[in-house]
């Protein structure tokens, strides 16, 4: 089942219109923001702005609580496996299901589900394309009713490879082979500003604004030959990436954009440094870079 645009990343608004009453679809509205450094809550879901208006059969995911470990000292870390499948399982989410996730955020938290299912092993998610609000920009149906889907069976099979521990970014800190890219503003990665007690990066790593791989006037993802340049730009051949690279920001969410960017490139086994900036920034046994990177 081709959802077209961006091979098995992205779905388009034209795709999923003409597939809104299929039941092998389970669409989620994972709509939220964060708001600036030092803002408490910093996280915050868009559940009043779901049950207001929302993609017809869209399911709510609240992600600062539906989908971490709420025991992890570190914030938003992925939920535990039980925990994530029967989450899945209650919005009707199965093993069959073929998801489709938006926001209204650069797909930033689309992203971050999509990430989750497919470390889970769960690969059939696409994100819509130009999200929400391209969704309501073309006219497309919305309604206020909020689904009551039949439970279904998640499996949750952990995949490693797609996820880094702290302990594994200091592990490839010298490595010639490895490549770490930073998706948060430019004024974080140089220290000037922070969500953290420290400031600064993470040594070695490139600054990819998540930001800048998204059109601003469609809210979609830059064509492919765009994408690149933007990664060029910040020094990452696209076309001789190392064996290993590894994606963070400040909670592993904005992340997930140049994740994406870069399966839509031809590269599907990025891992995300899921502690990310929350975590490095806040230890203070951890090293840091400092100022711009070319």
């Amino acid at each position: 089942m081709s959802a077209t645009g961006g091979e098995g990343v992205l779905a388009s608004t034209e795709w999923l219109a003409a597939r809104l009453a299929d039941p092998g679809v389970r669409i989620v509205d994972i709509r939220g923001k964060v708001l600036p450094p030092g803002s408490k809550p910093r996280y915050v879901p868009k559940r009043e702005d779901y049950v207001a208006s929302h993609v017809p059969g869209a399911v709510f995911v609240d992600w600062t609580r539906d989908i971490i470990d709420p025991l992890d000292p570190v914030p938003a870390q992925i939920a535990q496996p039980q925990a994530f499948a029967a989450t899945m399982g209650a919005l009707g989410i199965g093993d069959a299901s073929l998801v489709v996730a938006y926001d209204d955020y650069d797909h930033i938290f689309a992203g971050r589900l999509a990430w989750a299912l497919r470390y889970y092993g769960h690969d059939a998610v696409r994100l819509l394309d130009g999200g929400w609000t391209r969704w309501v920009a073309e006219g497309r149906p919305t309604t206020s009713e909020v689904p009551s889907p039949a439970p279904a069976t998640f499996t949750a099979r952990p995949r490693p490879a797609l996820r880094r521990t702290a302990d594994d970014v200091a592990r490839i800190l010298s490595a010639s082979d490895a490549l770490l890219i930073d998706a948060r503003p430019p004024d974080q990665f140089s220290g000037a500003a922070s969500a953290a007690k420290r400031a600064g990066h993470i040594p070695g790593a490139r600054n990819v604004h998540y930001a800048k791989l998204i059109d601003p006037k469609t809210g979609r993802f830059l064509p492919a030959p765009e994408l690149a340049k933007v990664f060029a730009e910040a020094g990452v051949d696209v076309t001789r990436l190392p064996r290993e690279v590894v994606v963070y920001c400040n909670g592993g969410v904005s992340c997930t954009v140049p994740l994406n960017a870069l399966r839509m490139l031809g590269r599907d086994d990025v891992a995300v440094y899921d502690g990310s900036w929350n975590e490095w920034g806040n230890d203070d046994t951890r090293p840091l870079g400092s100022g711009p990177k070319p």
